[in-house]
């Protein structure tokens, strides 16, 4: 029987494909990647299992994930179509590295997942496979002819669900789909396909409502090494965090518990589709806002224009699916350097869904007081800013008189009709 790796997640889809690969005369090794989606996972492992699952991974993603994958995009500041901040993108490349990598192990000649056609999941899977293993062969049956002819919709997964045994957890309570990992939670399609409607209160499952958040300020401080986050310390609370997983953990949970992190927006898909996406991303919304500032006192101006015009593209690749891409491994090189004297600490105030600088310092600090003081003269002429200006204004003039002298010529000829 020829083997092959499914990314499973335990929910409908996967446990029919699951059962459908199995009928195929498969050989299925169910792979459970734990990114952080606080679920029972030896349950889904046990799932899988009795499905028909000859073995079962579950692989612990967490520190990886924020390591080497969500602290990269903070070092880019990376955000999609200027409000999204990837949570689902940057998740997947970790997950399908982890599933070839097993496939490798195990001699499976096939990869499979259960995104559909319609989506950015199975360009981000399947992109990742075909850049780290070629010759492995890719099974998406949402793109199958003879499985689209079985299952035209979610009932028919559900008949078939039942008539094998697999236990199915079809509820009204969420008339819409989630999709959680340690970055983030998302919430689409059902009733959230209208995009006038407002996201009723109970849509959010992480986050308090601003309104409801506490009536009292958070302070911390966040410190940075090369443009990574170090250090998180809670001044409010007396807690203080060092490890990566921690520390982004943490702030999450007070991210959450100030409102902060939610955005309700339409995007657009890769595949050319235009969805509407409920976001709730407490921990990154923080720590994107703190790396800028202390970008600020600390990254040269012209370095952060360039890296600034990097961003837009660092954020398209993720979202996109070109994690392991020849032109991300140049962007990452270039953001890696922009970041080699990131360092300082930032003061924040958290505030019913605000996230506000208070404060910053960094021993790499390009900010000069008395340069910068109204008050101190600091080794500033002012005087020169006269030929300063007099040389910016120089195309300015140019401009005006060449506009003066087409505005004459308009008027001249209306007026004598040449």
């Amino acid at each position: 029987m020829e083997k092959v790796v499914l990314a499973y997640s335990g929910g409908l889809d996967t446990s029919v494909i699951l059962k459908w690969l199995v009928e195929k005369g498969l050989d299925v090794i169910a792979y459970v990647a734990d990114v952080g989606q606080n679920e029972d996972l030896d349950a889904v492992a046990a799932k899988a299992k009795a499905t028909g699952a000859s073995k079962v991974y579950v692989e612990d993603l967490k520190e990886e994930l924020v390591s080497d994958y969500i602290f990269a995009a903070v070092k880019a500041n990376a955000i999609y179509e200027g409000r999204y901040l990837l949570g689902t993108s940057l998740a997947r490349p970790l997950i399908a590295k982890r599933q070839v990598e097993i496939a490798h192990y195990r001699g499976a000649s096939y990869v499979a997942h259960g995104s559909t056609g319609k989506g950015n999941d199975q360009v981000r899977f399947e992109l990742s496979y075909y850049a780290l293993d070629p010759k492995l062969k890719v099974i998406s049956p949402w793109k199958d002819p003879e499985f689209l002819a079985s299952f035209q919709g979610r009932s028919d997964l559900i008949t078939y669900a039942r008539a094998h045994g697999i236990d199915v957890k079809a509820s009204k309570d969420k008339p819409y789909s989630e999709d959680a990992n340690l970055i983030h939670i998302s919430h689409e399609s059902g009733i959230l396909e209208d995009p006038a409607a407002e996201a009723a209160e109970h849509v959010y499952s992480w986050t308090k409502s601003p309104m409801d958040a506490p009536d009292r300020q958070t302070r911390i401080e966040i410190h940075f090494k090369d443009g990574i986050p170090i250090k998180v310390v809670d001044i409010t609370n007396g807690v203080t965090h060092t490890q990566p997983y921690a520390l982004f953990t943490y702030l999450n949970k007070i991210g959450a518990e100030n409102g902060i992190g939610r955005v309700d927006m339409v995007e657009n898909r890769f595949v050319g589709i235009k969805s509407r996406g409920v976001y709730e991303t407490p921990g990154l919304t923080i720590l994107r806002t703190a790396h800028m500032d202390i970008e600020g006192i600390a990254m040269d101006r012209e370095v952060m224009r360039l890296r600034d015009m990097l961003a837009p593209k660092f954020a398209e690749l993720v979202y996109n699916g070109f994690w392991f891409s020849p032109e991300m491994d140049f962007l990452m090189a270039a953001i890696d350097k922009s970041q080699e004297v990131i360092d300082g600490v930032v003061r924040l105030l958290l505030y019913k869904g605000n996230v506000l600088v208070t404060g910053r310092e960094s021993h790499s600090s390009l900010y000069d007081r008395e340069l910068s003081s109204m008050d101190i003269e600091g080794g500033f002429d002012q005087q020169d800013s006269r030929g300063f200006i007099a040389i910016n204004a120089i195309r300015l003039k140019a401009h005006n008189a060449i506009m003066t002298k087409r505005g004459k010529k308009v008027t001249d000829f209306m007026r004598n009709g040449k």
